[in-house]
Formats: structure tokens, sequence, C-alpha cells
């Protein structure tokens, strides 16, 4: 019985095509030079960017030098690397860090199945070290969480605008 193969996901990374981590330049102006170790990223969304394309391009040695815990390490080649076919990648935000050397990238990485597209929500932790923009964890899996607007107490001026108290408006 043959097994049902996965639909297909990007094509690996080529000169002269468009590059896999979405943003409409091409290859070779955008991951190509940090995957080939050209350049480091210049910040922490061009770094998820890069890793992206590179788990696209199953260049598992970069991906392996730039996640912190094993970036000093020796990279040693595993047999049977997961070869996921990605699909796209949407940076929702860049955030800094609580100090300079320290961003937050909040992305979805989209992945093709058997029962179609599916995203991975991460916000992920980016730490500058020498000089060199590293993965170092996710911070959440999922959406963020949706905030609600604080309630208004009898007192409190009227959130539609009125200028009155709420209790005299929209609380009656």
């Amino acid at each position: 019985m043959a097994v049902p193969s996965l639909p297909a996901g990007l094509p690996k990374p080529a000169a002269g095509q468009p590059c896999p981590c979405g943003t409409g330049r091409v290859h070779d102006s955008c991951c190509g030079p940090l995957l080939a170790g050209v350049r480091p990223a210049a910040t922490a969304e061009e770094l998820m960017r890069s890793r992206f394309t590179a788990h696209v391009a199953h260049d598992w040695r970069y991906l392996h030098a730039t996640y912190r815990p094993t970036s000093r390490k020796p990279y040693v080649e595993e047999e049977d690397a997961a070869q996921i076919p990605w699909t796209r990648l949407i940076v929702h935000a860049h955030e800094p860090g609580p100090a300079a050397d320290v961003a937050f990238v909040d992305f979805s990485a989209y992945y093709a199945t058997e029962d179609g597209e599916q995203a991975l929500h991460e916000k992920a932790e980016f730490v500058r070290t020498e000089g060199r923009w590293l993965y170092t964890r996710n911070v959440r899996n999922g959406p963020a969480p949706a905030k609600t607007a604080p309630k208004a107490g009898r007192n409190d001026p009227c959130p539609c605008g009125s200028g009155r108290k709420f209790k005299h408006c929209c609380g009656r």
C-alpha cells in the first residue's frame, strides 16, 4: 500500500528567485548572504526570516549555528531530520526587549499537511551576542491573548465619548 505524500511546500531557494521568507526580495539579496555566511543578520526579524528560509532549504547547519544553545557547539549531521513542507511566513511584530540586545519576533510559519495548510504561531526571543543575533527560545505558542478594555465604573467618563458620566449615559 502506497503512503500518501504531503502537499508540496515552497521550493528550495535558488539564485534569481523570490526569497521564501516573504519579503518579496530576491533570495540573492535577502536571506542568501546570511545562509552563506557572508554577513550576519542586522536585526532579530532578519534572523527569523533567514531561519525560516533555512528550514525551507534544509540548511540544518545554519539553524544549528543561529540557535543560542547550540551555536558554540560543533555541528553533527542528523540522519532523519524532519523535512516539513513549509508554505509561507508572516511576521506579525518585531519588538525591542528589556535590553538593547534582546528582541522579540511574533510570527506565523505555515506548512502543508494532508488536511491542508496549518500554522505554527510563535513569539520568539532573540539575543545579540558578540554582534550576532541568535534565536534563544519561544516565549509563547499561539496567538497573543486578546486584550479587553477595562470596564467603566459608574462615575467614570463614558467610553462612548459623550463627556458624561457612565451612569448617566450608556450605564443606564
